[in-house]
């Protein structure tokens, strides 16, 4: 009985599991068998792609980080501000009054926006931020000076990642993420191969007896470590308390 490959497989999962599977077909000769010839090229093509997108998702595992980091100095900055405009001193409360028309323009909205989208208007925002009116205003809230340099600095390391992450993505031709090509493999492995192989083991269990055999194994093998990796995370809280 060869079993499906549970869908929640990690990508680096699906991916080792597709490997695997395509060096033990490779140790026979399959040209009686061209839907076999078939389903096994695909396999390798999108086991190919996967391994691309794996490696350009830590590229971009990388820009999300820096995108976090931007964010936060974008919702300190605004709630200094709006801190500020509460302050007794009339003149800081004036100051941050000024300021907060400004920020307003833009909202903390921005920051649901897209990655580009999101950069243009950081990029507007201190632009407004710079304007020669505005430094008198921006020296009387304490600490608003330090996080709009800080803001300017985490913004430049975004783009340098974001462009590392677009570099990336077209040096290896990739259009989609490693998780829509996971899916794609699985799809191959459960609906493809496993069909096709308990079909052909029944017709000649001979010739497919061995690879099939083999596959049951490395699935089963995958399956049993998404399993014990869900019990471990039910159980964990419980462990905890």
């Amino acid at each position: 009985m060869i079993p499906k490959l549970i869908s929640q497989s990690r990508t680096t999962e699906v991916n080792t599991t597709a490997d695997s599977m395509l060096l033990a077909y490779q140790k026979q000769s399959w040209e009686i068998d061209t839907y076999m010839l078939t389903i096994f090229t695909d396999l390798q093509t999108k086991s190919n792609e996967l391994k691309t997108a794996i490696n350009c998702s830590k590229t971009e595992s990388n820009l999300d980080k820096k995108d976090i980091v931007r964010d936060e100095k974008v919702k300190a900055l605004h709630y200094l501000i709006l801190g500020s405009i509460h302050h007794p001193d009339p003149e800081v409360k004036a100051a941050a009054l000024h300021l907060n028309a400004v920020f307003a323009k833009y909202g903390l909205k921005m920051i649901h926006e897209s990655y580009t989208i999101e950069s243009s208007l950081i990029e507007s925002l201190l632009e407004d931020f710079s304007a020669p009116e505005l430094q008198a205003a921006i020296a009387l809230v304490s600490g608003c000076a330090e996080l709009i340099a800080g803001l300017q600095t985490d913004q430049s390391d975004f783009k340098t990642a974001h462009f590392a992450w677009e570099e990336e993505k077209a040096k290896n031709g990739l259009t989609q993420c490693s998780t829509d090509i996971k899916k794609e493999v699985i799809s191959i492995i459960n609906n493809k191969i496993v069909l096709h192989l308990k079909a052909m083991q029944q017709a000649n269990n001979e010739l497919y007896g061995e690879l099939s055999q083999t596959v049951a194994q490395i699935i089963n093998d995958t399956n049993q470590a998404v399993k014990r990796r869900r019990k471990k995370e039910e159980t964990a809280p419980e462990a905890a308390i």
